[in-house]
């Protein structure tokens, strides 16, 4: 089904997934999907765990569903049941989030390993995929520790963000650092920290990118900025230049009762990236604060309530406090690592 070749560029980071931040042994087995705009990013993969010598299925999602899926096709899921470690490496469609959350459920379930590799293509292969995800790691441990001491943390830009958000002392935080455990899946490129915050307020400039489908609709940013403002945790208004993305991303965060209030607030990690590329999979681990409308993934922050979206927002250059320490000024972190 996969291609028999493919750039032999992919192959440091295939290697980096399978090896490094998966950690897959020869005796464990693994449910590979992906689909035709993935699909020689797959073969990368597939070539590295046939050396290993494991067990895997590869499932090409055009070969059992329509797009955008309804529902993640029963075959994969029933596979995903008998694995040990899930690896999806798929580019998005407007609709689709649903069935994710689908997969998610059975990689919670059963404690799997599973690399979430949503919208990945080759430069990020080349880039976020090569980060030395050791040191990434030991980063994203002082930046848990720090960040989860803190009651508040204050963020600003050059550009107009000024946000405060007061943590919740029962929520936890969570490392996504590209070395992947059962306690936690993880997108890859990892290099994350990441909470539910008791309360944000303020201003934050989206002169990044935007999460989800409309990320591949809109790319960077940087021209036409959207500002929202967030009271209470709730998005109260949106503003940019381009109409059409302040409306789509409006309705989108109005989908339910909660597709408006920040579930995520987080800190990029990613020592390898130095600035925006208009791909939210790796946008959102540089070094910065990036936060999300919609679901706060409760089955491991602790939040108690729900929502069917989730929807990541991204800024440039970040000053950031925790409480009155600063630890990153212009997007560089001013902690040792």
């Amino acid at each position: 089904m996969l291609p028999t070749t493919f750039d032999p560029e992919l192959t440091p980071g295939a290697r980096n997934a399978v090896h490094t931040c998966l950690r897959i042994q020869p005796s464990e087995r693994v449910t590979l999907i992906t689909d035709k705009a993935c699909e020689e990013i797959a073969a990368s993969i597939a070539h590295e765990l046939t050396k290993l010598g494991c067990e895997f299925n590869a499932f090409r999602l055009e070969d059992f569903a329509d797009r955008p899926l309804t529902n993640m096709p029963e075959v994969v899921l029933s596979d995903m049941e008998m694995s040990q470690v899930s690896i999806f490496a798929v580019v998005a469609q407007q609709g689709e989030l649903h069935s994710r959350m689908q997969m998610t459920d059975v990689v919670n379930h059963y404690r799997m390993r599973h690399a979430h590799m949503v919208n990945i293509e080759k430069r990020i292969m080349m880039e976020g995929m090569r980060a030395d995800f050791l040191k990434v790691d030991a980063l994203s441990v002082q930046v848990r520790e720090i960040a989860a001491a803190a009651k508040k943390i204050r963020a600003t830009t050059a550009n107009g963000t000024h946000i405060i958000a007061d943590m919740h002392p029962d929520y936890k935080w969570i490392k996504t650092s590209g070395i992947i455990s059962t306690a936690k899946w993880g997108n890859l490129p990892g290099g994350e920290c990441f909470t539910s915050p008791g309360e944000v307020n303020g201003l934050f400039v989206i002169d990044g990118v935007v999460g989800d489908y409309l990320c591949a609709k809109y790319g960077d940013l940087r021209e036409t900025p959207l500002t929202v403002k967030i009271e209470k945790n709730r998005m109260v208004s949106a503003e940019s230049k381009n109409k059409e993305l302040r409306d789509e991303f409006w309705a989108y965060c109005h989908t339910d009762e909660n597709s408006n209030r920040v579930g995520e607030f987080a800190i990029g990690t990613n020592l390898a990236l130095n600035d925006v590329i208009g791909n939210i999979l790796q946008d959102e681990k540089i070094p910065g604060i990036h936060i999300a409308f919609g679901n706060p993934y409760g089955a491991h922050t602790g939040a108690d309530w729900y929502s069917s979206t989730h929807i990541d927002v991204v800024g440039r250059k970040f000053n950031i406090w925790a409480d009155d320490r600063q630890i990153m000024r212009d997007g560089h972190f001013l902690i040792e690592h």
